[in-house]
C-alpha cells in the first residue's frame, strides 16, 4: 500500500476501528524498517505516526517511538513532536510513569527537544493545522 492509497482511504484524522488499522500497518512497515533497513515505507510511517498523533492517544507513543527509532530515515522522518498528540506535558507524565529503559529514551528525546525549542508554541492542535505530510 502506499501512502497517497492509505490517506485517501483514512484522512489525516481516522477514527474507532480505522486506528486499529493504522497501528498493525506503522508496526508492520516498522519492523520492516528495523529488519532490512529500507524496506520499510518511511513516508507511510511518518503518515501513521501523524493520524496516531491526531487520535491523541497515549498508548500510541511508543508505538510511534518504535516506528521514529526503527533507522536514520525513520529517526529523521518522524519528527519528535508526533510523540506528543496527546499535549506535551501529558506525553512526559505518561512516559516518566512507565518506568521502562523505551519508554526513558523516548522521554530523554523529548526534553532534549523541549531544551532546543523545538516545542516552542506546540500544542498539538497547532501542530496538527499545520501541513507536516
Amino acid at each position: 500500500m502506499d501512502e497517497d492509497t492509505w490517506l485517501e482511504r483514512h484522512g489525516l484524522h481516522p477514527e474507532g476501528p480505522a486506528l486499529d488499522e493504522v497501528r498493525a500497518l506503522l508496526s508492520e512497515q516498522t519492523g520492516r524498517e528495523r529488519q532490512s533497513q529500507g524496506l520499510g515505507n518511511t513516508i507511510l510511517m511518518r503518515l501513521c505516526c501523524v493520524q496516531l498523533f491526531n487520535g491523541a492517544a497515549l498508548d500510541d507513543v511508543l508505538l510511534i517511538w518504535r516506528a521514529k527509532t526503527a533507522s536514520w530515515d525513520a529517526s529523521i522522518s518522524i519528527d519528535v513532536q508526533l510523540l506528543c498528540g496527546a499535549g506535551l506535558a501529558a506525553s512526559k507524565e505518561y512516559l516518566a510513569g512507565l518506568r521502562t529503559e523505551e519508554a526513558e529514551a523516548a522521554l530523554r528525546r523529548i526534553v532534549a527537544a523541549e531544551q532546543g525549542g523545538e516545542f516552542e508554541d506546540f500544542t498539538p492542535a497547532a501542530w496538527s493545522a499545520a501541513d507536516y505530510m
